[in-house]
């Protein structure tokens, strides 16, 4: 997957009506389109005080890229800083390299090592569970091997946007049940149930025809998350037990079919005792964050990421 490779964005198919090979041919076109240097006119400029590189770990049963985001030396690259594990968004499209402005923007500023997923992507042979588990298994291997990671596991925060905020929600979860200690999680228009009434929402009735994300996009998220046989409600964070989980910051652009998705999973979480902050971003789209030469509220969202990550991850315990 090149980045500097000049190439024409592909068409986007019928949604509902794709084969298996034509959403395939199309998310690897799209992808390259995502990773070349020509989209950063709309995904933006990675900060230059970071160092990024992508990075293969060998998981149980399988091998997965990350992408590692750094301080450049002299910008406190120490051997103790916090994780940000970010989880990108597009569920069966989409590339880390399209959070390349986020990311390296957290790292150098925070600072802090962000290592973001490259996750399976969702199809008919690859459900939403699996690119959970590559979350949750990524999570894991780093915290396990945190010195060479040259990070401070005790301080270690969840960051995910889209899909990557439900997989987020979902490790979130995962992590009370283990004990694994999460200082923050950060979710960014999140959708946070794949049931039958996933689509009962006002949201999405009023943004139907969004650009960034149609309802026949969110229908074929669905069918591809929710394999026969699968118990939706376990995929659904919204359903589950949220009591003791992390500080949450919940980002909410109101021009978004899944705007109430995140503003009903905010009020559980306040519901349940966990602290939280809703913040809505009048105006801006689905994925807006990951559009920040379109979207100029991206640049405000981002600024109230670092704050609100900086807060939480502070100073070893």
């Amino acid at each position: 997957m090149s980045e500097t490779e000049a190439i024409e964005r592909p068409a986007q198919p019928d949604w509902l009506a794709t084969t298996d090979a034509e959403l395939i041919a199309y998310r690897n076109a799209e992808n390259r389109f995502r990773a070349s240097d020509q989209a950063r006119v709309v995904t933006g400029l990675p900060d230059p005080d970071a160092e990024i590189q992508w990075q293969q770990l060998a998981l149980p049963g399988r091998d997965l890229q990350v992408r590692v985001y750094r301080p450049s030396r002299g910008r406190g690259n120490r051997a103790d800083l916090p994780l940000v594990l970010h989880v990108h968004g597009g569920g069966f499209v989409g590339t880390a390299v399209q959070s390349d402005w986020v990311n390296s923007h957290l790292a150098a500023q925070l600072p802090a090592v962000v290592v973001s997923v490259e996750h399976r992507l969702l199809d008919s042979e690859t459900p939403l569970r699996a690119a959970a588990d590559d979350a949750w298994d990524v999570i894991e291997h780093v915290v396990r091997h945190a010195a060479q990671w040259g990070i401070d596991s005790s301080r270690t925060a969840l960051f995910g946007e889209s899909c990557g905020a439900l997989i987020c929600a979902l490790a979130a979860i995962r992590a009370r049940q283990t004990g694994l200690v999460l200082r923050a999680q950060v979710l960014v228009n999140p959708a946070v149930e794949v049931t039958e009434t996933m689509f009962d929402y006002a949201s999405i009735s009023e943004c139907s025809d969004s650009p960034t994300l149609a309802v026949p996009v969110l229908k074929l998220f669905q069918r591809f998350a929710v394999p026969p046989g699968t118990d939706p409600r376990t995929l659904s964070p919204l359903y589950a037990d949220l009591n003791g989980l992390a500080p949450a910051l919940v980002v909410v652009p109101t021009d978004d079919l899944v705007a109430d998705h995140g503003r009903s999973y905010a009020e559980q979480l306040r519901t349940a005792g966990t602290p939280i902050r809703l913040a809505e971003y009048p105006g801006a789209p689905h994925a807006f964050l990951s559009m920040p030469g379109v979207v100029p509220q991206a640049e405000a969202a981002r600024a109230e990421i670092s704050e609100f990550l900086r807060a939480r991850l502070g100073q070893p315990r």
